[in-house]
């Protein structure tokens, strides 16, 4: 059975509609002049708004952007126990710096979430609350879902009898230093981030340690 389409009817717009409707477009046109002004300024001003309605602002995914770069580098170990000189081999994560030689490569438009989380935490320990100490308890259990999210396992699926997680500041390694080792970061040791755990703690009350670099 055919359904009976008949050709659309227009009603005439009303003359009073049209002129708010234009009035309402040269508005907003000469309210934004402010806004693209300071598009191109040399002192852009981030996520502001340039008139007391809020009709025209500017908008940025982060308003500021820090100038130092700092990583939170997972480390695990087979030794059964950690002194000072125990081995610890690095996971590597696939999107995220971390082994000084290895370039980030360009991914999209898949997202990876978990390099995503791991960039925040050393903004504010905030971001790692909920999910970073069951992400470790998980390393140490092998757990082949997780470690399928990295890029390198150090342990090739053998379950870690420690692992920890350290705080580092990166710098784009310069051009002689590139050519001389190939490194494409530098990197200096902070702080320790999460103390070497076990298996045998993860129903204890583990706990990261807070830094906040500042920006």
């Amino acid at each position: 059975m055919a359904v009976p389409f008949g050709a659309p009817s227009f009603a005439v717009t009303a003359p009073a509609f049209t002129a708010l409707t234009l009035a309402l477009a040269l508005m907003v046109v000469i309210l934004s002049y402010w806004p693209v002004r300071n598009l191109i300024s040399s002192a852009q001003a981030m996520n502001a708004s340039f008139e007391p309605f809020h009709l025209v602002n500017t908008y940025g995914a982060f308003g500021s952007v820090s100038r130092e770069r700092f990583e939170v580098i997972i480390e695990g170990t087979l030794e059964t126990e950690v002194t000072a000189h125990t081995k610890w081999e690095e996971y590597e994560f696939k999107g995220k710096p971390g082994a000084v030689r290895k370039i980030p490569p360009q991914f999209a438009p898949y997202h990876l979430r978990l390099d995503w989380l791991m960039w925040f935490i050393p903004l504010s320990s905030r971001y790692a609350e909920g999910w970073f100490l069951t992400f470790l308890v998980r390393l140490l259990e092998a757990d082949k879902p997780t470690l399928k999210l990295l890029r390198r396992d150090p342990f090739e699926g053998a379950a870690p009898t420690f692992v920890r997680a350290r705080m580092y500041q990166y710098w784009f390694a310069g051009k002689e230093e590139h050519r001389a080792t190939g490194a494409v970061w530098r990197r200096e040791y902070v702080s320790e981030y999460v103390r070497p755990i076990s298996l045998s703690e993860r129903k204890g009350g583990l706990k990261a340690n807070a830094l906040r670099p500042s920006a």
